[in-house]
């Protein structure tokens, strides 16, 4: 245990989990409770220890911090973190992986079925009345289509094994080839969108990957294609994407990030050919409730003197660092 109790700062509110854990074992301050923000950094920021987020930290912020060792991030995704900016200050940074990752893959799966076969459109059919007048228009299938998924990470990896059950041709585009899985790879992006029917993206989001699918690969992916994201909204230029989906250029996307959330373009919510979802991927209670208690985990191991559970690429630790 440590000489005395830590001072951490939650730089929004967190999980009841979370917001629970540390009472009596750290001190805990609340940046988002603060009547004047800038103040409460001004008083207490010399002394923060530890910081828990789930959103954006960067360099300015760290400067404001200078004990600050850890960075908890509540997610799997860390690319609002400026984790080069930590490491080269020596702050070691955490996220939740494998927590997170059934349901964010089954997630994909439902998104996937409700854009092909239109699930929201027909429900709104139903609740409007139009059934008595006429059946609701055919759709497009999963059957005899093939899937392309950018990023074949854990969650990306999931995504395939579950697909696997339906029968369907797996194609997958990502940094190297990996030997262990039996996918069609493709070293270009575009390459991949010009083979496949359905494009799942699943790769992290940052400045390498911002725009990733634009005007060029939703062409490639063509008419009969459908974009579904369920990464970062950044990966996806949102001005592309619903140009396309206007003049027919693919034939729908389903999407659950957006690149400004919680705001969505109003023409892009407007068209019938999306399925719009407000960042549910990992939005369940029991999965909630996993990746908070990893985040604590990981801020009382460290503070324990125990190192952290997960570190980041960016930061990783060993008993030696």
């Amino acid at each position: 245990m440590p000489d005395a109790p830590a001072e951490i700062l939650f730089l929004r509110k967190m999980h009841p989990l979370v917001e629970a854990a540390f009472e009596g074992r750290h001190v805990v301050h609340r940046f988002a409770d603060a009547a004047d923000p800038d103040a409460l950094l001004a008083e207490v920021g010399p002394r923060i220890r530890g910081l828990v987020v789930g959103g954006g930290v960067d360099a300015s912020l760290m400067d404001r911090l200078p004990k600050l060792e850890l960075i908890a991030n509540f997610g799997v995704g860390y690319d609002a973190v400026d984790a080069g900016a930590a490491q080269e200050r020596g702050i070691v940074v955490t996220n939740t992986p494998d927590v997170l990752t059934d349901e964010v893959a089954d997630l994909a799966i439902g998104l996937t079925l409700a854009t092909l076969r239109r699930l929201p459109q027909a429900d709104r059919y139903l609740r409007a009345g139009h059934w008595p007048k006429a059946p609701f228009p055919l759709t497009a299938s999963l059957r005899g289509r093939r899937v392309g998924i950018l990023g074949l990470g854990r969650i990306g990896r999931a995504i395939a094994k579950r697909l696997e059950s339906f029968g369907v041709a797996i194609d997958y585009h990502g940094r190297r080839r990996q030997a262990d899985v039996p996918y069609t790879y493709h070293d270009s992006l575009i390459g991949m969108a010009k083979a496949v029917h359905i494009l799942i993206v699943v790769a992290p989001g940052g400045p390498e990957t911002r725009g990733l699918i634009d005007a060029a690969v939703l062409e490639a992916l063509g008419p009969e294609g459908i974009l579904i994201n369920v990464a970062r909204g950044t990966l996806v230029d949102e001005a592309a994407l619903t140009a396309a989906l206007k003049a027919g250029t693919i034939l729908g996307a389903g999407l659950d990030v957006f690149e400004n959330e919680p705001h969505v373009p109003e023409d892009l919510a407007a068209l019938d050919n999306t399925v719009l979802l407000p960042h549910v991927g990992s939005a369940s209670e029991h999965t909630r409730a996993a990746m908070a208690q990893l985040v604590v985990d990981n801020v009382v191991s460290w503070f324990e003197g125990r190192g952290p559970l997960t570190p980041v690429a960016e930061t990783p630790w060993s008993p030696q660092s």
